[in-house]
């Protein structure tokens, strides 16, 4: 039974999901520091460009090679302009159930790449790898990360209390952290039904492939 992830491509009309590369360090420098992935995510802040590098030659690949997760690179298909980044983790390959986060770039938000990406993510699990759950976990406060879960069809299991520790700014500039709930959400094949053409009528990508 395969218990790794492999070096794939998946494609959307708009977007090219692929792995990092180191290329991207730039990009996810700046991405990683802006005040909204600060705040929802665990990403060291500041976050150096160094630390880019060894996200995508070190930590990328062994997270991949060990079986635990994939990090792909979300692309514009047009610019191959860096977008943002879905994760796969805390991967269980005997139950085939992986949990799926995401962030994107401040520039870039609004325009449905969230949900494009995740979508296409779901649709090559569940369709080419034989996945039988996909789990995301979004802070209580984080409205954006619940949105783009209910977009791809997720439906919420529950309140993990206390689970999640989010950041608040301080006064003098700095960095506070902030404990919070976990809303844990589930995806299961059956619930993608339908959620393609919802997507196309509200006008976002719902073709994809992958290689």
């Amino acid at each position: 039974m395969t218990t790794t992830f492999p070096d794939i491509s998946i494609n959307t009309d708009r977007l090219v999901l692929r792995a990092l590369e180191e290329a991207d360090a730039p990009a996810l420098t700046e991405m990683m520091n802006d005040e909204l992935v600060a705040a929802w995510t665990a990403v060291p802040q500041p976050f150096t460009e160094e630390a880019a590098r060894t996200w995508i030659t070190e930590y990328a690949p062994a997270e991949r090679a060990a079986g635990r997760g994939i990090d792909l690179a979300v692309t514009e298909f047009l610019t191959q302009r860096l977008v943002g980044v879905i994760q796969l983790g805390k991967t269980n390959w005997r139950v085939r159930c992986t949990e799926l986060s995401y962030i994107i770039a401040p520039w870039a938000r609004g325009e449905g790449y969230a949900s494009e990406a995740a979508l296409a993510t779901t649709q090559w699990l569940f369709g080419d790898q034989g996945f039988e759950r996909v789990e995301l976990r979004t802070a209580a406060d984080n409205a954006a990360a619940q949105q783009v879960a209910q977009k791809i069809g997720c439906i919420s299991e529950g309140v993990l209390r206390g689970a999640c520790i989010a950041r608040t700014r301080t006064e003098d500039g700095g960095w506070a952290d902030l404990r919070t709930d976990f809303i844990v959400w589930g995806l299961l094949p059956e619930d993608l039904e339908g959620v393609a053409d919802q997507m196309a009528e509200a006008g976002y990508s719902s073709f994809t492939d992958w290689s």
